[in-house]
C-alpha cells in the first residue's frame, strides 16, 4: 500500500474518531441538569443529607436525559442567605424543598405557576384534600402541590381526664361531648368550661372554684402550644390579613378569639402566662410536662408530646369548633420550582419524581404525614409502635377537610415584618402588661396591631 493510500485512511480515521467524538459529546450536552436546593426548611439533618444524596444517585440511574444535582445548606438558619446569593448571582436553583408557607414566603413572587405543567403533563392533582391544595393556590395559578403536611389536631392528657371525673373529649368531628349528664357541642366554649375544672391549684382547688389561687397552680386546662398569633387567630376562622383593597382588616372572628385567649389567661387562668410557661412545673413543654391538659398544636408536635423521663399518656381529638363550625390550621412542606428556571419540564419531571416514587422514603426521613391517602396507613403504623396511647389516628385524615383557608402563613405586603408584629402581639398577651388592661383596654390593643399592620403594608407599597 503506497504512502497516498495510507494517509487517505489515516485521516478516514481521524475524522471518523472525531465525528463519532462529536456525537458523544453532543448526546451529552443534550443531557438537561436540574439543580436541587435544600435547607430552607427540613433537610439538613445529616440522616436526611444521605437520604437525599442517595435519592439523587437513584434518579441519576434511572433518567438518562437528565441530571440531578443536590445543593444542601449547612444550616437551615442560612438557608435563607445562601437561596439569595444565587438568585443574585444568576445561579438560582430550578427546584427547591422541603419548604413550608413561611419559607416560601420569603421569596414570594419567585416561583412557578404549576398550572400548565399540571394539564401537560395530565398530574393528577385531585389526589390530593381540596383545602390543603388551596394552600399553594394564589387566585387561578398553582405554586405547589402537597407532600408533607401536618394538620392540626387537639391532644388531651388522659389520666388528667380521668383524675377530673371529665368524660374524654370526641374521637370524631361532629360528635357531642358529654358534660354534668348533658349532650353539648364539642366548642370553644366547652372546651372553656373543662380547662377551668381541669386547672388546679396547689390546695386542691380548681379554677371554677371562688377559693382557687392562680399563683399557685400546679395543673392547667388548656394552651395554644408552639403557637404563633395567626395560628391561633385561625382556629376561629381563616382570613387575609389584607383586603382586596390593600386593608388590613382584624375580622370579628379574630377579636373573639383574642378575646377568647385574654379570658383564657387572664380572667379564668386556665391558659399559662408568659412566666409559667419558663418555669419548671411545665418543662420541657406545656404539654410535654403532664401538668396541662389540652393543648392545641400541628401533627409534628407529636414528637414532642412527651419525652423519655415524662412519659404522658395522651391521645388525639378533632379541634374544638366555633360557631358550629371547625377550623383547623395546618402546617404544609413541599417543593417549589424556581420561576427562572431554564427547564420547567425538567424540573417538573423532579418534582413529581420526589412527590411518588421518592416519596415514602423521603417522608420517613423528614417525619412528615403524607398529603397522599395511598402513604398514610404505613405512616399511622409507625407512629403506632412510637406512641402507644394513642388510639384515635383515624382524626388525622378528616382534620385535612377543616383546614383553616386562607393559610395561617399566606403571604401579604412587608410579610416578615408584619409577622414579627404579629409575634410581639402574641407575647405581648401572656405577658403581665395584658393582664393589667381590661376589655376595653384590649380592645385598644388590637386596634394598635392593626394599624401598624397597615403601616407596614402601605409601606411596602411605597
Amino acid at each position: 500500500m503506497n504512502k497516498a493510500r495510507k494517509f487517505i485512511m489515516l485521516a478516514v480515521a481521524v475524522v471518523t474518531v472525531l465525528t463519532l467524538s462529536q456525537g458523544a459529546f453532543t448526546a451529552k450536552a443534550a443531557k438537561v441538569t436540574v439543580n436541587w436546593f435544600v435547607g430552607l426548611g427540613t433537610g439538613t439533618q445529616s440522616a436526611q443529607v444521605e437520604a437525599q444524596n442517595k435519592l439523587v444517585e437513584k434518579f441519576n440511574a434511572s433518567h438518562p436525559d437528565i441530571e440531578l444535582k443536590i445543593s444542601i445548606a449547612s444550616t437551615n438558619q442560612e438557608a435563607k442567605a445562601t437561596m439569595q446569593t444565587l438568585i443574585a448571582s444568576g445561579n438560582a436553583p430550578d427546584i427547591v424543598g422541603p419548604v413550608g408557607v413561611e419559607g416560601s414566603n420569603a421569596f414570594a413572587g419567585q416561583w412557578l405557576d404549576l398550572t400548565d405543567l399540571v394539564a401537560k403533563n395530565k398530574y393528577d392533582i385531585a389526589q390530593f384534600p381540596a383545602n390543603v391544595v388551596k394552600i399553594y393556590t394564589e387566585g387561578d395559578k398553582l405554586y405547589g402541590i402537597p407532600f408533607a403536611t401536618f394538620p392540626g389536631v387537639l391532644y388531651y392528657n388522659k389520666d388528667l381526664f380521668k383524675e377530673a371525673g371529665l368524660e374524654m373529649p370526641p374521637t370524631k368531628f361532629g360528635e357531642k361531648y358529654k358534660l354534668d349528664g348533658k349532650e353539648v357541642e364539642w366548642d370553644y366554649d366547652t372546651v372553656a368550661k373543662i380547662a377551668q375544672i381541669l386547672t388546679v391549684d396547689a390546695s386542691g382547688k380548681d379554677a371554677t372554684d371562688p377559693a382557687f389561687d392562680a399563683t399557685k397552680t400546679v395543673q392547667f386546662g388548656f394552651d395554644h402550644t408552639f403557637d404563633t398569633m395567626r395560628s391561633d387567630l385561625a382556629t376561629f376562622g381563616g382570613a387575609p390579613v389584607v383586603d382586596d383593597k390593600g386593608k388590613v382588616v382584624i375580622t370579628e372572628s379574630e377579636r373573639a378569639n383574642i378575646h377568647w385567649m385574654w379570658d383564657a389567661i387572664w380572667k379564668y387562668h386556665f391558659m399559662p402566662n408568659t412566666s409559667w410557661i419558663g418555669s419548671d412545673l411545665l418543662k420541657p413543654n406545656t404539654f410535654g410536662s403532664g401538668k396541662l391538659a389540652m393543648t392545641r398544636s400541628m401533627l409534628w408536635f407529636t414528637c414532642c408530646a412527651e419525652s423519655k423521663d415524662k412519659p404522658v399518656n395522651f391521645d388525639l381529638a378533632p379541634q374544638p369548633a366555633y360557631k358550629g363550625k371547625t377550623f383547623a390550621p395546618a402546617d404544609a412542606d413541599t417543593f417549589r420550582i424556581y420561576k427562572g428556571t431554564k427547564n420547567p419540564d425538567a424540573a417538573f419531571a423532579v418534582l413529581t419524581y420526589l412527590l411518588g416514587e421518592a416519596a415514602p422514603d423521603l417522608l420517613q426521613v423528614y417525619g412528615a404525614f403524607p398529603a397522599r391517602a395511598d402513604l398514610q396507613a404505613p405512616f399511622v403504623e409507625t407512629m403506632k409502635k412510637a406512641h402507644p396511647s394513642v388510639t384515635n389516628w383515624s382524626i388525622i385524615g378528616p382534620s385535612f377537610d377543616v383546614a383553616a383557608v386562607p393559610h395561617h402563613e399566606s403571604a401579604y405586603p412587608n410579610y416578615l415584618k408584619g409577622q414579627d408584629r404579629f409575634a410581639q402581639f402574641a407575647t405581648w398577651i401572656r405577658s403581665d402588661e395584658a393582664g393589667k388592661v381590661d376589655a376595653a383596654g384590649l380592645d385598644k390593643e388590637i386596634d394598635k396591631l392593626q394599624s401598624d399592620l397597615q403601616a407596614l403594608v402601605d409601606s411596602a407599597g411605597k
